[in-house]
């Protein structure tokens, strides 16, 4: 089982561990609540190395990418971020994916973990005749990410450029601690955060200049603050079953105007499902699989991707695959949990947001 660079050092730390898209990941070092709340409070170090890096150069990497994803890139600028999904032919999602502009014909994109090798492989069967280079560096790269309210305070210090000119979903080659690294603020948590590029041999290093300020974050907190934040997870809220009208990202091609992979599936369609949110006022928190229905009837209006209690609001909150005729918010269901009904409220996401935001 592929292990990241910092594997070791997790060891070290104490951290017990996961297989999580075939990788040997750090799942928590202690308490997965502390490493929630640090990151919420304070700030919390991740590694998540396992995530693929695919560069696309050349003179037509921006033309590559608005046939090979659902949204516009030709229209990004330098140095800026786009959240943006790959489908099928039919329109059934591949992966959800982060693409940075480094420069015109530079581009790099981070698909997850259990998705790389699709998608990597969708990337070559697209190339066709676009004049582009496409070099897969998912094992050449480490990821570090540094997430919280403190984020761009411990990185001030060890970075040769302002951090804090960075917007949301922008980035910059900079040197950290002499590192040479792609410094993104982007995230996963709902928090103020950064990501941070760098060649896998230098992983330790980085790693090094930054856990003195902050609590080594694993798997689990992880989880727990990005459905806090409402924010989907391949595998659990996307699916190749579904596609992005369902997912809610009907608005990234709704005006795009260049031909792209599952066009025709997607344009004009109706969702069979909506990703919503549900919260309850008492204890039992609904896991993945729970099916949920409208309150007092026996009619099954969908079935639960993720849930858990929120650490942070004190209550169980959840996301489901609803049928889109009974998704109001407001609405009361009630959710099958081992095989007694607990009542539910279709809530507003996402459930937490940064009081900063």
């Amino acid at each position: 089982m592929p292990q990241t660079p910092l594997h070791a050092t997790h060891e070290k730390l104490g951290a017990s561990f996961t297989d999580f898209s075939g990788w040997e990941m750090p799942l928590k070092y202690g308490s997965e609540l502390e490493e929630h709340r640090a990151v919420r409070n304070d700030v919390g170090i991740f590694d998540l190395s396992h995530m693929g890096e695919i560069t696309v150069q050349g003179p037509d990497a921006a033309a590559f990418l608005d046939y090979t994803l659902i949204s516009d890139f030709s229209a990004l600028k330098d140095g800026k971020a786009k959240y943006s999904m790959i489908v099928a032919e039919d329109g059934g999602i591949l992966d959800d994916l982060i693409t940075y502009r480094f420069s015109e014909n530079h581009f790099m994109v981070v698909p997850n973990a259990a998705n790389t090798a699709a998608v990597w492989a969708a990337f070559e069967a697209r190339k066709g005749d676009f004049d582009v280079q496409l070099t897969n560096n998912s094992e050449s790269f480490a990821l570090v990410a540094v997430q919280g309210p403190r984020a761009l305070e411990v990185l001030e210090p060890l970075l040769s450029d302002d951090a804090s000119a960075l917007s949301y979903y922008s980035g910059a080659w900079m040197t950290l601690d002499g590192v040479e690294t792609f410094v993104a603020r982007t995230g996963y948590t709902g928090e103020d955060g950064f990501e941070l590029f760098c060649a896998s041999d230098d992983a330790q290093k980085v790693w090094d200049a930054v856990i003195g300020s902050g609590t080594p974050c694993g798997l689990a907190a992880r989880d727990s603050l990005r459905l806090e934040a409402s924010m989907p997870l391949y595998g659990h809220e996307l699916t190749a079953e579904i596609t992005p009208v369902e997912a809610g990202m009907g608005r990234a091609f709704a005006k795009k105007e260049a031909d792209f992979v599952g066009k025709d599936a997607l344009l004009g369609r109706e969702p069979s499902v909506v990703i919503a949110g549900l919260t309850s006022e008492q204890r039992r928190a609904a896991r993945e699989g729970a099916e949920v229905f409208l309150a007092s009837s026996d009619e099954k209006i969908g079935v639960v991707t993720s849930g858990q209690p929120s650490p942070t609001l004190g209550y169980p909150v959840a996301l489901a695959h609803l049928d889109p005729q009974h998704a109001e918010e407001g609405t009361e269901v009630e959710i099958d949990i081992r095989g007694r009904r607990y009542p539910f409220t279709i809530a507003p996401t996402p459930f937490y947001s940064r009081k900063d935001a």
